[in-house]
């Protein structure tokens, strides 16, 4: 980093963010009953106090499990807080240890059809799901296989510095999700690049397909990476157990016949998956985003 930069990030202005970084640092190295403990405190607090999440969290799930009464959803919304509460701990122990300590935590299944990629030479799109355990699910993965990722850019420089250099200690290239190019470019080269195709990008990159039974904005960049790389399409799941010491990681078989040239088959293809994942263990999702922010012409909006 040159001198410009850390005088710029002295800046009485990036004080916070130092201390919130010191504090993962220091996170990281926390007894693990510990770590689960100020994880469930920090999620019950933002479930408290997050009104504007706590309704967004609300709406998704009453969307998405219509049949669930008043107190299941409810009780489902205070499970998803404390779940990504603890994803926090779990994020600052991915991003700041090395994973190796944790071999002993993590279940790798499915690993075969992964390896037979592998061995024919072939780069690979690892489809993730934005569960509160993904970057541990990440660090965890590259026990096994290297891959690269596909991420969002922090709008925090200093914490995008810290992320993007944590990201790619555990990763071998962190790849700007605007970076069409650079993804195909590194699945050419024979590269497995971790990608997480979950979330609402807007009405120009997406179709409208299917997810939890509601018309949901599907980005099409899945199947166009596939399509131009020809790249076998991996589905991953991952979970933290219930037992909240110990992980899973299952690689399932390659999609076959994927991508069809039907845009919204494809993304109601993926979509399943990530269905099937998140109802194994609903309450580990990133439910506190606007997954359904973009609807449909003539659709009011749903938050």
């Amino acid at each position: 980093m040159s001198q410009a930069n850390r005088q710029n990030f002295a800046h009485p202005r990036y004080w916070p963010v130092w201390v919130a970084i010191g504090a993962m640092y220091l996170a990281a190295w926390l007894p693990w009953r510990l770590k689960l403990w100020i994880g469930k405190l920090i999620g019950l607090a933002a479930w408290r106090f997050a009104r504007r999440r706590r309704h967004i969290t609300e709406t998704n799930l009453r969307l998405c499990f219509p049949e669930l009464d008043d107190d299941q959803q409810a009780r489902l919304v205070r499970e998803t807080f404390i779940a990504n509460g603890i994803g926090i701990m779990e994020t600052a122990t991915g991003w700041c240890r090395d994973p190796e300590h944790l071999r002993h935590r993590v279940t790798f299944k499915g690993q075969e059809h992964m390896a037979r990629v592998q061995a024919e030479g072939k780069g690979a799109l690892v489809i993730g799901v934005h569960f509160s355990t993904l970057d541990l699910g990440g660090a965890l993965h590259s026990l096994f296989f290297p891959a690269d990722v596909v991420y969002r850019p922090h709008d925090n420089p200093l914490f995008e510095r810290f992320m993007t250099r944590a990201r790619k200690r555990i990763f071998g290239t962190a790849i700007d999700r605007h970076d069409l190019r650079g993804v195909v470019r590194r699945i050419k080269a024979g590269h497995h690049v971790w990608y997480s195709p979950d979330q609402d990008f807007g009405r120009d990159v997406s179709v409208f397909a299917p997810f939890f039974g509601i018309e949901a904005a599907s980005i099409k960049l899945t199947a166009k990476i596939a399509r131009m790389t020809g790249a076998p399409v991996m589905p991953l799941m991952f979970h933290r157990n219930p037992d909240n010491r110990t992980y899973t990681l299952e690689y399932l078989p390659p999609l076959e016949n994927f991508p069809s040239g039907d845009e919204v088959a494809d993304a109601a293809r993926i979509n399943a998956f990530i269905e099937g994942a998140i109802r194994k263990h609903p309450e580990q999702y990133l439910w506190l985003h606007r997954r359904f922010k973009t609807r449909p012409e003539g659709e009011p909006g749903l938050y």
